[in-house]
């Protein structure tokens, strides 16, 4: 199957784990109800989540814990919905669980625990702290020896704003595998998207 077609039509059956593509993230988003859902801040990181587990991250469902795996922070975390469908389309967590988002027992809090869900690097959701926990897990990695993972981070603005004290540092440590990827709402409300790769940029 590839990553635009439908999974299903049905709208009584979810397919399996796994099975679905691009065409189905609406859906599956649908699935995950209440205020607390932050649907436009969801929303807005649909699309690089999509990319980036479909296309660009080493990650495997059957193996979320490898040790030679890429490595994906959502400093983003409040309002994960977003984060939530691309993991259940991808087969890192059921899909049945989506409509239990944020109620009593169900492992889909309001901001997403590492502790409960495969797939999930870092316990997000504090304004600013992905960049810090990117570049200190980019530093770990490295002492380790590990030279193949890489490092994501996906911000908001604000986190931006909130976190931006560790690029510097991180560019003096000329962090080659971290890639810092950035969202901003404009005046307009249309959303803003950049990149900026680790290297060794600002180094006297």
């Amino acid at each position: 199957m590839t990553g635009t077609e439908h999974a299903t039509d049905d709208a009584g059956i979810l397919p399996a784990m796994g099975s679905y593509g691009y065409a189905d993230l609406g859906r599956l988003m649908s699935l995950m109800t209440g205020d607390e859902k932050h649907g436009p801040a969801a929303t807005s990181t649909l699309d690089a989540l999509w990319v980036l587990y479909d296309r660009v991250l080493n990650v495997d469902p059957c193996d979320p814990g490898a040790g030679d795996r890429d490595r994906f922070l959502l400093s983003k975390g409040h309002g994960p919905a977003a984060f939530y469908a691309v993991l259940a389309a991808k087969g890192f967590i059921d899909a049945t669980l989506l409509p239990g988002f944020g109620g009593f027992g169900s492992p889909l809090g309001y901001h997403p625990d590492r502790v409960l869900l495969p797939g999930v690097e870092i316990s997000s959701g504090s304004l600013g702290h992905g960049l810090p926990l990117a570049a200190g897990t980019a530093l770990g990695l490295r002492a380790r020896g590990l030279a193949r993972p890489r490092v994501f981070t996906l911000v908001g603005d604000n986190r931006l704003r909130r976190g931006g004290q560790a690029g510097e540092p991180a560019c003096h440590c000329d962090l080659q595998r971290l890639i810092h990827l950035w969202l901003a709402r404009g005046h307009s409300g249309q959303v803003r998207a950049g990149a900026l790769v680790g290297a060794d940029r600002g180094r006297p």
